[in-house]
């Protein structure tokens, strides 16, 4: 894809129906995947999944946020908005990975956390603030890979390791531009104009030091080849792991810190 496509047509290709998942990724990359559930508080998310799988023979824990094919697999995964369980499972499978001194991959496709009347009642603001809290001190490499929509808390909440890569027609921002327009200029129909001007695309994120790195797609998006675009983020997960696995805990943490701290 080349760089100057618009900020919104990549937004719209980032929400293609036909768009790869979490379990796309999980079943090409890794070998043996077998899915563990429930936060062991409440029940099962299944807009969140989680386990344990081989990166060339290697165990790793891979956590994904799972948007559905169809209709109905989407109510089924809540159109990939996780409830506070989802969150508090993900953090489970983190501190397990810890535990067996696993590395951790997360994919990252959501509109933003499910923010109904029941999800707040469990305590979704607290779910995401505990999982920032308590990745920043998970002491085994985590790369995140925004795969699709990163949006606003509901991303960062798997979206606060060692590295944070983008799919180069993924998007990275605190709100939709429709929630952006609706809120700022109270005019919904701008959202295609002000999409331009935030600064969500994985090409500006780069530039601004918020993503280390982008991921090519083939023109049309990522579903044209998806052997292509999977084979891409193995290699440079391997490559990736090399690095940060022979990092001192304490070097590894105190990187994570500060490659957040920066921000402004």
């Amino acid at each position: 894809m080349v760089k100057d496509i618009k900020a919104y047509d990549r937004l719209m290709i980032a929400r293609m129906i036909e768009r790869p998942t979490t379990l796309d990724y999980i079943n090409k990359i890794f070998t043996n995947f077998f899915e563990l559930h429930g936060d062991r508080i409440f029940r099962d998310d299944k807009s969140i999944v989680g386990g344990i799988g081989l990166l060339n023979g290697r165990p790793t824990t891979i956590i994904g946020i799972q948007k559905g094919k169809d209709l109905k697999e989407n109510m089924e995964r809540n159109f990939g908005s996780p409830h506070p369980e989802g969150y508090r499972k993900a953090l489970r499978l983190m501190k397990q990975a810890e535990k067996f001194n696993r590395p951790i991959v997360c994919f990252i496709n959501t509109s933003g956390a499910y923010c109904g009347i029941e999800a707040e009642e469990r305590g979704q603001g607290e779910a995401i603030a505990r999982n920032l809290m308590e990745i920043s001190k998970i002491t085994v490499p985590i790369i995140s890979i925004i795969i699709g929509e990163g949006g606003s808390g509901g991303a960062i909440a798997l979206a606060c390791g060692d590295r944070v890569w983008m799919l180069e027609n993924s998007v990275y921002s605190i709100l939709s531009p429709e929630g952006f327009a609706s809120i700022l200029l109270k005019d919904p129909s701008k959202s295609k104009e002000v999409a331009e001007i935030m600064g969500i695309t994985s090409y500006e994120l780069l530039e601004r030091g918020i993503i280390e790195k982008i991921i090519k797609e083939p023109k049309g998006g990522a579903h044209r080849n998806l052997d292509l675009v999977a084979s891409s983020i193995k290699d440079e997960l391997l490559k990736e792991f090399k690095i940060l696995l022979n990092k001192p805990k304490d070097i590894l943490l105190e990187e994570r810190y500060q490659r957040f701290r920066k921000f402004k």
